[in-house]
């Protein structure tokens, strides 16, 4: 067989893979008419699911079936829906991939749960209910929203969380923060790193915990916060000029410090066992 001939037996190949390819995607839209506050559940195995605010009160759930060992099951019950993927004999991480586009009233809930595949909400004020395993969650411009996740190994990144209850649990990804204010944000990890960037906000809590992970957190020269920080093994470094306070215990240079800066609005406290602990000043 000569060059052209191979060439052409070669374009013939890839032509027919892939119009096998394009009849197993399937395209499929879900449209469900929803009151106010609203919830929206999506589980998904293998990969990804975006949420966006919606114009009006209608759920638009738009699902890419990557095969047809896969189906998408859906119900409704007044102003809560269901979806779920439901994977058939022999699928696997790639025959059952579905990625889901979804649009729903910025006041709705959102539960998400997924094994491999990205978490991403954006411009939303609704409760936030984040299950992952390893994909990564990706969150940002949400307001008044309580903020839930948990992930295994998987990074966490929010960014412009404003007025906000957040609360994450890690196993081993970095939570990073940018930007995130709110009465209360609170953060356990065992031993990813968890990464702060913003001011502390006004009159809120917030508790980074880790136990191996580092602990950094960045602040304006202007933020006004009451600060405790201590790694039983790691080390601590503080750029701020705190002034002093009372504690249960001795503090030890390097391994702990305590104090106010400003009019101490907001609380805070960075918990190791040995990972290195870092208030920096931007």
């Amino acid at each position: 067989m000569d060059s052209k001939s191979r060439n052409a037996t070669l374009i013939i190949g890839l032509t027919i893979a892939g119009i096998i390819c394009a009849q197993a995607e399937t395209r499929k839209e879900m449209r469900f008419k929803v009151g106010r506050h609203a919830t929206v559940s999506i589980t998904n195995q293998y990969g990804p699911i975006s949420v966006r605010p919606a114009v009006g009160r209608e759920v638009v759930v738009t699902a890419i079936l990557s095969s047809d060992k896969v189906e998408v099951d859906q119900s409704q019950r007044g102003s809560r829906v269901d979806i779920f993927s439901h994977l058939l004999a022999n699928a696997d991480a790639t025959s059952g991939q579905v990625s889901y586009e979804v649009a729903v009233p910025a006041d709705a809930s959102i539960v998400l749960h997924a094994t491999a595949g990205q978490l991403r909400a954006e411009k939303m004020r609704g409760d936030v209910d984040f299950e992952e395993a390893t994909g990564d969650v990706d969150l940002r411009d949400f307001n008044g929203a309580h903020v839930h996740i948990k992930t295994l190994d998987g990074p966490v990144t929010l960014t412009n969380i404003q007025d906000g209850y957040v609360e994450i649990t890690s196993m081993g990804g970095d939570v990073v923060m940018n930007a995130v204010s709110g009465p209360m944000v609170q953060v356990n990890s065992v031993s990813g790193k968890i990464l702060y960037d913003g001011d502390f906000g006004a009159g809120g809590e917030y508790v980074l915990t880790s136990h191996s992970g580092d602990i950094e957190a960045q602040a304006p020269a202007y933020a006004s916060i009451d600060v405790f920080a201590r790694s039983v093994t790691g080390l601590v470094v503080n750029d701020f000029t705190l002034e002093p306070e009372h504690t249960p215990f001795a503090i030890k240079a390097g391994s702990a410090f305590a104090g106010t800066v400003n009019k101490a609005a907001s609380k805070v406290k960075l918990l190791s066992f040995s990972g290195k602990i870092h208030l920096k000043k931007r």
